[in-house]
């Protein structure tokens, strides 16, 4: 289970996150649905453990974000806006990289890159260069490189942005079909999202 009680982030006189409070169970779906500005992408930092709080407390299946904040960030995929990707690397090498990151070496290294792989439909352009992908195919090499370690809890923030109508129902599939077995938190200012994929919702105003 995810909690998050009166979770609060100030930059100097600005309260970015006032007293936010809510819990996620495992195989939900929750769409925290707000305006740009509103305070999502801050608490989603502060729940992956990137950003210290002003107040309150954030949680992972018992592990503290802030005092214990590597065993909360083993628990967690995380998708950031605009995920950023080496576009000189190869789809292949840039997901073999991130599982170096997280320690898999070896045989290990391949099954893990293949099991994301296939998850999101990425064979076909396992050998291609980043950069020559289109959108839809950059934000599902985002997604395999959040689920690589088959984690417990998917962060996806602002998922489908920029992508066509097209790209957004694929896109939208493959997170229906990795949230079967996980807690999915999606950050979001499109309500349309929220319908499509999530089982509740939190909404967050500035």
């Amino acid at each position: 289970m995810i909690k998050l009680k009166n979770l609060t982030k100030r930059f100097a006189q600005h309260t970015a996150v006032d007293a936010l409070s809510f819990n996620v169970q495992p195989g939900e779906v929750l769409g925290f649905l707000g305006p740009n500005g509103a305070g999502k992408s801050t608490t989603m930092k502060m729940l992956t453990g990137f950003l210290a709080p002003t107040a309150g407390t954030a949680s992972i299946f018992g592990c503290d974000v802030q005092t214990q904040t590597l065993q909360a960030q083993r628990q967690i995929g995380y998708l950031p806006e605009g995920a950023p990707c080496y576009g000189d690397m190869t789809v292949r090498g840039f997901l073999e990289f991130i599982a170096e990151v997280r320690g898999y070496r070896g045989a290990d290294k391949r099954v893990r890159v293949d099991t994301a792989a296939g998850q999101v439909e990425l064979e076909a352009v396992l050998g291609q260069n980043i950069e020559t992908l289109s959108k839809g195919f950059k934000r599902r090499v985002g997604l395999a490189q959040a689920i690589l370690h088959d984690p417990r809890v998917l962060i996806l923030d602002e998922p489908t942005d920029g992508l066509d109508p097209n790209q957004k129902h694929q896109v939208r599939e493959l997170i229906r079909g990795l949230a079967q077995d996980k807690i999915v938190i999606i950050s979001t200012h499109i309500l349309e999202e929220v319908t499509a994929v999530c089982t509740r919702a939190v909404v967050i105003a500035s």
